[in-house]
Order: C-alpha cells, then structure tokens, then sequence
C-alpha cells in the first residue's frame, strides 16, 4: 500500500506545475495545522469541522490575508456592538470597517464557534453534523456573508479538499493523503448557478486553458465571458462563467464597496456583469479598496 501510495504522490507531481504544488501547499499547510482544534470545536459546540476549516480558508485566505496576518483574524468577524477587544479597519461591505482583532488564530476559532451559536444562526443546528451543503446555504442565508455565491464556494472547498472526512470519527480515520490525491487526479469542476447563468468555482491552479479544455470550449470566447485580458490569473475561489456575462445588477443590489483585495473585476465576476457595466456607471473609479461603485 505504501509504495503505491508513493508511487501516486510522484505521478502526482509530475503531472502539475510548480504553481499548482505552491498554491495548493498553502491550503494543505492551513487543513493540516487547523483540522484538530475544528474537530475539538465541532465536539464542544455542533458546527461541522468541515465549515469552520472551509470558512477558515476561504475568509483568511489560508492564512495569508491582511486580517489574519496582522490581526489573527480567520473568519472576517466585524466588531459588532458587543465587542469589547482589539480591533482593526478593513474595507469590506462599507470603507474602513471595524473588524475583531485576537491575540492568536486559536482565539479566533474560539470567537467564531461562539459568533455561530448566536440566536441569529440556531436554525442552522437542527441540521445534520455531515450536511455541509445545508450549512453553507444556511450560513449564507442567515446573513454570514453578502456574496451571493458564498455557499457555492464553501462546498467547493469542502469538496476540492474533501474536508467532510473531519465531520465524523470514520471519516477520520481514514488516510487523508489519499482524499487528496483521489481529488487532484479527478480534476472536474461542478457547474453552478446564479442569476440563470452557469459557471464554476475555481480552484487553485486552474487557468482558462484548462478550463476551457475540461468544458471544451476554446479559451478565446471563455476569456471573453469573463472580461479576462491575455496572461489574466484566475483568483482561487472566483467565479468563471461559461456564457456571457449580465450588463444589470442583481435585485436589491445599488452599490458595492472593493474590499481588501479586491477590483473591479472580482465585484463584476460576484455578481455577474459585465466589466465595461460597472465601468460606465463610474468613470473615474480606480481598484482602490474602499472605493464605492454604483452598480446601477
């Protein structure tokens, strides 16, 4: 079984390029530093440890974005009336947000277990321990996130890195190395929906010409679709539509703030439209984080 299993970690490395061995190392690292205090937590307080790692990874970007490198701050938690601790200003949802501050990652786990179990997300515990899916759609209906694809792109996680092996003893024991390879080998990426168009969830490596090769589109049009100009890197996470973009916002949608980082690109690929929408309906706006654009 050993020399097998190595046999498929060296094939593995063959058949991807450098950049996808870093990129995807850096969320490796992050499941593997993190799954037992998830797993501890899912213990003491009901949340799925395959939600608190994705949430994890998705909102600190393993580890490696501005909140969580300079505040400890895995989880994107605002400060909120109630809180009494150290803070720090973001541009997320509004220009210079306040958001929590902690001493460590562990505490941030900790406060983000306890943020779960507020009256506003208790429906979400009626649900079964291994229903990731339902948590994600329920975290993101119960107002966790504004991104209105934030279910799609914690079950992405979830599944790219088969993190429900963490959600029950048997799936534990089980050799996690083996999940992983099992996914990087079996590279297809789920078509979603939102606002009637469909698109996938990239992963860390992807790239158009990959893609557009497991879609078999050609790479020019795909490109198109997403307002991608020539050597354009697909963010891990970000959408990647296979038909022609919106030129309207969503319902209920007016305005949208460019977050840490983040432009204008990312805010059109979140809800759909077209690069040049946005761009007309604000002609001096620049990427900057905190810059507010009207979306209609």
């Amino acid at each position: 079984m050993v020399p097998r299993l190595l046999s498929l970690l060296l094939l593995l490395s063959l058949a991807t390029s450098s950049l996808t061995v870093v990129a995807t190392n850096n969320y490796e690292v992050y499941i593997d530093r993190f799954c037992h205090l998830a797993v501890e937590h899912q213990e003491e307080f009901g949340i799925p440890a395959s939600i608190t790692l994705a949430q994890g990874l998705l909102e600190s970007a393993a580890g490696k974005s501005t909140l969580a490198t300079k505040g400890n701050n895995h989880f994107g938690i605002k400060c909120h009336k109630e809180w009494k601790g150290k803070s720090m200003k973001r541009s997320d949802d509004s220009p210079n947000e306040c958001f929590r501050s902690y001493n460590t990652p562990e505490e941030s786990f900790l406060d983000h277990s306890r943020f779960l179990r507020r009256t506003r997300y208790q429906k979400l515990f009626d649900l079964d321990i291994t229903d990731y899916s339902g948590w994600a759609r329920g975290l993101r209906e119960c107002g966790y996130a504004t991104d209105p694809n934030y279910a799609a792109r914690l079950i992405t996680i979830i599944e790219r890195y088969s993190l429900y092996i963490y959600d029950t003893q048997e799936g534990r024991s089980q050799e996690e190395t083996v999940a992983f390879i099992r996914d990087m080998l079996v590279n297809t990426h789920p078509v979603r929906r939102t606002r009637g168009l469909h698109y996938v969830v990239a992963t860390p490596g992807d790239t158009y010409a990959s893609i557009a090769k497991e879609f078999n589109l050609k790479e020019k049009k795909l490109m198109k679709y997403n307002d991608a100009h020539k050597d354009h890197e697909i963010k891990a996470w970000e959408e990647v539509y296979l038909e022609e973009k919106l030129e309207t916002a969503p319902d209920g949608v007016t305005t949208v703030t460019i977050g840490e980082d983040e432009c204008i690109h990312s805010i059109a690929q979140r809800y759909g439209m077209k690069v040049k929408v946005i761009k007309n309906l604000n002609h001096k706006a620049s990427d900057t984080p905190g810059t507010v654009l009207n979306l209609r």
